[in-house]
């Protein structure tokens, strides 16, 4: 039984010297169809020794002479870009290193996939668009680079691929055509962040000791606790019987996406079946039968269903979670009227700074708790290594031509997977925003604070370095080794991150499919109204405004009616080709 540990899952050798090829042989080499191999050699170009810039494993890119990059940025409200970030920020500290110079296209988080979509179906895309988490709907047009003819020509990207294995993770993004078309973020080992924190001085108060039951307890067991944790809050004065104590974030209007959003997913993770975030086609993977099969309509997805609304029928969960926007979630926790919640670990600092704010400093404590098992004991993290990534534009071959395209490329290298721009990105300069302690940890400087690295502000005059220099931003800032994700924990997540390694299991790799251009058309036809009919029931359900036992058969006649079996169909045609 593999556990999921905070450590290197295994070691390939790195194969990482330069190998000389004509000019011939690089057009060759990326006009081909790609297989994804197990280990990739690096390659160089014919022009090596005089190329116009320099690069390399642990070699800072930079360019001889001044050079300019179209980039878009996806621009969030909560921390929005502002003039400083490229007169003296992390855009600035970035030209300064290489000689290259951003333009960024900024857009809104909110729009930014929708604006970047049009931009690109008009030829207009910038060369370089990071913040994709799906590239599928953008392959068949030709407007994005085929990515993996050409990763040999990035050495950090080479060495990471190599030395963690990715070769099984990234046949998951794989097409048709044997390419994949985003550079991801790439995990050593898939990191633990979303669960639940609870007000453990409530919990305690009512008899519920959360550490010593949390390595094997299940839903079922978290719903017996918050019984009597609104019990005795109830005998307080605090809440009423009619009251509901949990009332949560990320699953409603504003950022549910209609299907139940980050709760569900993490409930259905630990039945094996794919739900909230995670509903995608419905389609999963069963090791035993080695087939896939849709999981809403499985014996598994029902049994995830009455656990998940137990919740709602035993007064606790509120069932305005699945429609209200997540300010109101958060507000109820912060004021005290309710005693759970959902949290990922950004979220850690600014959840104490509001309830100091609201409650008080020492009149309230939190446990930052692993989430619980269903009928699997899975962890909620998954079993991808991979996060979203950046797409290059057919515009920056176009433009640039072979040579100067491979110098984006290696730009692009060293700005998302080389620990020198990591750090950078994440921490700002060593000597003006942070430190390296005498034990090699880093700690942000005095007068400086960021809640994306979970340093709260200290006093009125701390410069939180994200919102003044665009440092520890989303945009650049994913995947590396677990030593360099978990470089800013605080002891809390520290701990959380260690108790998730130790209790759970990391759910095993699904294999990765390649549907025909037309195949995608189909179970795209088919999914479309078939996932709005699921999320539909699975909300009716979770509420209570349909009944488990007495409509089940109805709803999963109501899935075959929308050709479900037609979806499972071509999955077995992908798979057994």
């Amino acid at each position: 039984m593999k556990k999921l540990k905070i450590t290197s899952l295994f070691l390939v050798a790195s194969m990482l010297g330069a190998t000389a090829c004509s000019s011939s042989e690089v057009n060759e080499t990326t006009s081909a169809t790609t297989t994804i191999p197990e280990v990739i050699e690096t390659q160089a170009t014919e022009e090596e020794v005089a190329l116009p810039y320099t690069y390399g494993l642990g070699t800072t890119f930079h360019a001889n002479e001044p050079i300019t990059y179209t980039m878009y940025f996806s621009d969030a409200s909560w921390y929005p870009m502002v003039e400083t970030w490229e007169t003296e920020g992390v855009f600035k500290k970035i030209e300064d290193l290489t000689n290259v110079h951003l333009e960024v296209i900024a857009y809104d988080s909110n729009d930014y996939i929708n604006n970047v979509t049009l931009d690109i179906n008009a030829g207009d895309a910038a060369y370089i668009i990071p913040k994709i988490y799906d590239e599928s709907a953008f392959v068949d047009g030709g407007a994005i680079v085929p990515i993996s003819q050409y990763v040999q020509y990035m050495p950090n990207y080479v060495d990471f691929y190599n030395t963690y294995g990715m070769q099984a993770d990234l046949k998951t993004i794989t097409k048709s055509d044997g390419n994949y078309y985003r550079l991801p973020g790439m995990w050593e080992a898939p990191m633990p962040d979303y669960s639940i924190v609870v007000r453990k001085d409530l919990f305690d108060a009512a008899g519920v000791d959360v550490p010593a039951i949390e390595e094997n307890w299940t839903w079922n067991d978290l719903c017996d606790a918050l019984v009597k944790v609104k019990a005795y809050m109830v005998s307080e004065g605090m809440c009423s019987e009619s009251d509901y104590i949990w009332s949560d974030l990320w699953c409603g209007n504003e950022s549910g996406q209609g299907n139940g959003g980050n709760l569900l997913k993490m409930i259905g993770a630990t039945y094996d079946v794919n739900a909230g975030w995670a509903i995608g086609d419905g389609m999963r993977y069963d090791q035993a039968g080695d087939n896939f099969y849709f999981s809403p309509t499985s014996d598994s997805y029902k049994e995830f269903l009455t656990v998940a609304h137990r919740f709602v029928a035993e007064g606790i969960l509120d069932p305005e979670t699945f429609t209200q926007d997540d300010a109101t979630a958060t507000s109820k926790f912060f004021n005290g009227q309710t005693a759970i919640m959902s949290i990922n670990k950004g979220q850690y600092s600014s959840y104490i700074d509001n309830l100091n704010e609201n409650l008080g400093a020492g009149n309230y404590e939190l446990y930052y708790a692993v989430a619980p098992q269903g009928s699997v004991n899975h962890s909620v993290a998954g079993a991808t290594r991979l996060e979203n990534g950046v797409m290059i534009s057919k515009n920056a071959l176009d433009d640039l031509g072979e040579d100067g395209f491979i110098e984006m490329l290696r730009f692009v290298d060293w700005l998302w997977y080389s620990p020198e721009a990591y750090t950078l990105i994440k921490w700002g300069v060593e000597g003006e925003t942070f430190q390296y302690n005498a034990d090699g940890t880093k700690s942000l400087l005095p007068g400086y604070c960021c809640g994306g690295l979970g340093y709260s502000a200290t006093s009125d005059d701390d410069i939180d370095i994200r919102f003044q220099w665009g440092y520890a931003g989303g945009n650049f800032w994913y995947g590396h080794t677990l030593a360099e994700g978990s470089d800013a924990f605080i002891p809390v997540i520290a701990d959380f991150v260690a108790r998730v390694g130790e209790y759970r299991e990391t759910a095993p790799l699904a294999p990765g499919l390649a549907p025909s251009e037309d195949q995608n058309e189909e179970i795209n036809l088919i999914a479309t109204p078939l996932i709005d009919n699921v999320n539909t029931w699975t909300l009716s359900f979770v509420t209570g405004q349909a009944d488990i036992d007495a409509q089940w058969d109805e709803y999963v006649a109501s899935c075959s009616g929308l050709n479900a079996e037609g979806l499972v169909d071509i999955y077995a045609e992908v798979y057994g080709q």
